[in-house]
Parts: C-alpha cells; sequence; structure tokens
C-alpha cells in the first residue's frame, strides 16, 4: 500500500538514512556493551558488571524502537554486521580493555551516538516528523545522561 502520513517519500528516505545510522551506532554500542559486561575484571567488577548489564538490556529495546521507526517510514532498516559497520561511527574493541578504560570508551561512544542522532533532527524537522524527533531527542536523552554518568566513574 501506499504510504500517506503527510512526509513525501524522499523525505521519508532521508530520515529513514539517518535514523539507520543510529541504529547502526545503537547495536554497535549494545554489542560492545554487552562485551564488556561479559569481560570486566577488577575491583568494581560488581558494579560494572552490573551498570553495563542496565545499559545493554537499555540499548536493546532501543535497537527494536529505532528499526521500527524506520520501517514506520516505509524503508526496511539495515541489519546486518556489515551494513552497521558501514553506517556506524562506533569503533570496535577487539581486545579486553581494563575496566576503567571500558567505562571510558562507553562514555565516549554514547556521545557519539548523542552527534549521530543530532545530526539527524534538522532533517526529521524540516519534514514535520515529530514521531522521529521525538525518538531522537529521547535517544539523545538517554544517551547524555548514560555518558554523565560513566564521566563521573573515571578520573
Amino acid at each position: 500500500m501506499k504510504i500517506d502520513i503527510g512526509i513525501d517519500e524522499a523525505q521519508r528516505q532521508k530520515i529513514a538514512d539517518g535514523l539507520s545510522r543510529v541504529l547502526a551506532d545503537t547495536y554497535a554500542l549494545y554489542l560492545k556493551t554487552h562485551a564488556f559486561h561479559w569481560n570486566v575484571t577488577g575491583p568494581q567488577f560488581q558494579a560494572l558488571h552490573t551498570l553495563f548489564e542496565t545499559q545493554y538490556t537499555e540499548l536493546a529495546v532501543a535497537v527494536d524502537d529505532i528499526a521500527e521507526r524506520i520501517r514506520a517510514l516505509g524503508v526496511f532498516a539495515p541489519g546486518s554486521y556489515s551494513q552497521f559497520a558501514k553506517l556506524s561511527s562506533i569503533r570496535e574493541e577487539p581486545g579486553v580493555p581494563k575496566a576503567e578504560d571500558m567505562v571510558r570508551q562507553l562514555a565516549q561512544d554514547n556521545e557519539a551516538v548523542v552527534r549521530t542522532a543530532r545530526a539527524v533532527i534538522p532533517t526529521a524537522e524540516e519534514a514535520h516528523d515529530e514521531a522521529s524527533v521525538d525518538l531522537l531527542v529521547g535517544r539523545m536523552s538517554t544517551h547524555e545522561k548514560t555518558a554523565w554518568m560513566l564521566r563521573s566513574m573515571v578520573s
């Protein structure tokens, strides 16, 4: 069926392209956070293990919300590692850094997601796509708070 939500096809595609970058960043951050949850060691093990679990659980829900918004715009959401790798600004961590370095990386990566989301908002606003703007603002708020909490844990 034809989509008639008051946003033309070209605008929907442009918004979905931006949301796809947010999705890729979010998924990459989910994977990294989950891996750090599994592999963290040291005196802060219990606190960080629990914190990382809370964060990756929230990110799993976010991935679904973002992908479903892309689909609501009539565009297929990316869903492969290769697509996410091309779209994401989050760097993979091939090793197992020390706990404090994990916290630093996750703080920086949460800030990266904020920057990616912020860059998409003008496109969504121009199309009067308040639903996408709302999603993006919510993601920014969550990632800004998470980054602040993580930054507060390191010197």
